[in-house]
């Protein structure tokens, strides 16, 4: 009787409120949906990898065994260890908590503890599928503790390309110094217009062919030259090579790479500018590899000796990256491999002066990256975590389809 009483002096346009605990039971369910659909939109992301360790634990790839498995190529060569043992009872008892920790959601008291609980364990479980067992999984580079030799060459636009060669040599200097390797100008050839037709530049230091070889291809940059009157916007390019550096030799004196009778040595004079040192000894050197027919000619440096050294040390730069190559090419002949690798003759990035962008071609997208940025050093080493990140995603995809 009561309650009819007050329904009848309850005005007709309010309707009937949800009680404290109606409301509060709607936010948890809605809290708990979508913590839910979170967390199952992180595993299904991240199947394939979630399958492949489920599989290797069934009876695919014994976890814990330290045989090396794939080991005849260098992208599949990994030890199935106690640390990918730990990393699998990780992912199983954070997967077990979460999903403990979502029906905390149901009641009231809990919901703050349930809120905060929740996101620490997924955050844990993102980091764990994202970072943790992919490093575990993929195989270290066989080229990390290696420096660099970027060579660098002017293409199309006359003037303006040799120019070009001058900026990419500082940009790249400056980004040697950013990581603490130390640049040094092996050899160039200046041209007229007061940029280089050619410059070979060293980086030495642990890791910088890794990082660089991704700017191996064609540079192509648009921008209006000093000496354009109109305005007029040209296009030049510049091809870069990028060549592994290693000791020259093992400590018993043994090269690897080359044998020294397969190289024919070759004295001569030195051209171009050096005052009275010039065409008075043969200090220029060039070597041939006569099994490959690759040639190295050296005359920057003041003796022979040093010249030899040097242009020793290109040949066997050269002769390091087309084993590179080759490992590469055969790789991708028998099994198809989708790490997609810059060709030389390969147009990888555009400066774009006028619009002040920089587009990467490999990551197939429009970069915020303004040219300044890049000739400083920073923007380049922003693209160059994005292609390294790219080139790891690709090659754990093919790791996790391969079924190894």
């Amino acid at each position: 009787m009561l309650l009819r009483r007050q329904c009848l002096h309850r005005p007709p346009y309010l309707f009937v409120l949800p009680s404290w605990h109606s409301r509060r039971f709607a936010l948890n369910s809605s809290m708990k949906s979508e913590a839910t659909a979170t967390y199952e939109q992180l595993l299904r992301e991240h199947a394939p990898l979630i399958t492949y360790l489920d599989r290797s634990t069934m009876g695919g790839i014994p976890l814990g065994d330290t045989t090396e498995t794939c080991g005849d190529d260098g992208v599949h060569s990994r030890k199935a260890n106690k640390d990918l043992q730990n990393y699998l009872e990780r992912f199983r008892t954070l997967k077990a908590a979460y999903e403990g920790t979502v029906q905390l959601f149901d009641s009231p008291e809990l919901l703050d503890l349930a809120v905060v609980e929740s996101d620490t364990l997924l955050s844990s479980l993102r980091s764990l599928l994202v970072h943790e067992l992919p490093n575990a999984l993929l195989p270290p580079s066989e080229t990390d503790e290696l420096s660099a030799l970027v060579e660098l060459k002017a293409g199309v636009g006359g003037s303006e390309s040799s120019l070009f060669v001058a900026d990419l040599l500082r940009m790249y200097g400056r980004f040697a110094r950013l990581n603490n390797w130390s640049p040094t100008v092996l050899a160039s050839s200046e041209s007229d217009g007061g940029g280089f037709k050619d410059a070979l530049l060293e980086v030495k230091g642990t890791g910088a062919y890794e990082s660089l070889r991704w700017e191996s291809g064609v540079h192509r940059v648009q921008r209006v030259p000093a000496t354009e009157a109109s305005g007029r916007v040209h296009t030049s390019t510049v091809a870069a090579v990028v060549l592994p550096l290693s000791e020259e030799s093992r400590p018993d004196g043994v090269d690897d790479l080359l044998k020294q009778d397969d190289v024919r040595m070759e004295v001569m004079r030195a051209r171009g500018a050096g005052g009275q040192h010039v065409n008075k000894t043969e200090s220029a050197v060039r070597l041939t590899h006569i099994p490959t027919g690759i040639t190295v000619s050296m005359q920057d440096e003041r003796s022979q000796h040093q010249n030899k050294r040097r242009a020793f040390q290109v040949l066997r730069a050269r002769l390091m990256d087309l084993k590179i190559m080759q490992d590469q090419a055969e790789r991708r002949a028998t099994r198809k491999s989708l790490v997609r690798t810059a060709d030389r003759s390969e147009k990888i990035r555009t400066y774009n002066y006028p619009q002040n962008r920089v587009t990467d071609h490999r990551l197939g997208k429009g970069s915020m990256l303004s040219c300044e940025a890049m000739m400083e050093g920073d923007g380049l080493q922003t693209l160059i975590h994005e292609l390294n990140d790219k080139s790891l995603s690709e090659i754990l995809r093919e790791l996790l389809e391969s079924g190894y």
